[in-house]
């Protein structure tokens, strides 16, 4: 699937609807990583997405009902000067959760193949040699067990301008604007294109993308917990069911 075959419209409107599908999930979330403690498993969760497509606040919904002692949030930024005399892989190796955890990363080792292949920080071999090591590498993670869990929060550009210009007026929120957020618009068609190979070269069978339409906040947040609980519980291979008056519970 292309980014362009995204339906952008895809809305929740029912804010019941929304609370209800969302708790539901979480509390599944939290069964999921009860088994993941009990049985010693481990898994990753990778988001990637245009600048204030939401990946923060899909983050928060995912873990919110979990224990934080089995979880891990890596928000990766650029690499260090160390880190960029090493394989890009070197510092994620670093970051895997360890038995009965459960590892989230925002923005990941992708960014070898997005921001470093669109901005000239990797060579044209260097990050086109990155899908197949993307790949073997993930491969690795899921044949011992691993699951990983792929998504890309997607948006329009007008969306993406609302929400910086809505950033700006939140004191809460300001800080994360920059001139270089503004500047990445204009490379917008390069940034589609990258992520349109990416998601072409990268979707495999052990490790599938899902691109989430993201202009409307709450059902990108239910199609994400959703998506986890679904994929997480097959690779497992632990139940999610929820006891009678799961909802009195979750109040």
């Amino acid at each position: 699937m292309k980014l362009k075959d995204v339906d952008l419209g895809a809305e929740l409107k029912d804010k019941k609807e929304y609370k209800r599908r969302l708790g539901k999930a979480q509390l599944q979330l939290l069964l999921v990583q009860r088994f993941m403690y009990q049985h010693r498993r481990e898994a990753l969760i990778l988001f990637e997405g245009w600048d204030a497509a939401g990946k923060g606040g899909s983050i928060r919904r995912l873990i919110e009902h979990l224990d934080p002692r089995g979880y891990v949030v890596h928000p990766i930024a650029a690499p260090t000067a160390d880190e960029k005399d090493v394989h890009y892989l070197q510092r994620f190796w670093k970051r895997m959760p360890g038995p009965g955890r459960l590892c989230i990363f925002d923005r990941t080792w992708y960014g070898r193949v997005l921001v470093e292949r669109v901005e000239g920080f990797a060579t044209k071999p260097e990050w086109k040699r990155a899908y197949d090591e993307i790949n073997a590498f993930e491969e690795l993670l899921t044949s011992s067990g691993t699951p990983v869990l792929k998504f890309f929060l997607h948006i329009s550009p007008e969306e993406q301008l609302k929400r910086f210009l809505e950033r700006e007026r939140n004191l809460f929120k300001n800080w994360k604007i920059t001139p270089e957020d503004y500047r990445n618009r204009d490379k917008w068609k390069e940034y589609e294109k990258a992520t349109n190979d990416m998601i072409d070269k990268t979707s495999t069978k052990h490790a599938p993308w899902t691109i989430v339409a993201a202009n409307k906040k709450w059902s990108a947040r239910v199609q994400v917990c959703e998506t986890a609980v679904k994929q997480l519980s097959k690779e497992l291979g632990c139940g999610v069911k929820l006891p009678k008056g799961w909802r009195e519970l979750s109040d």
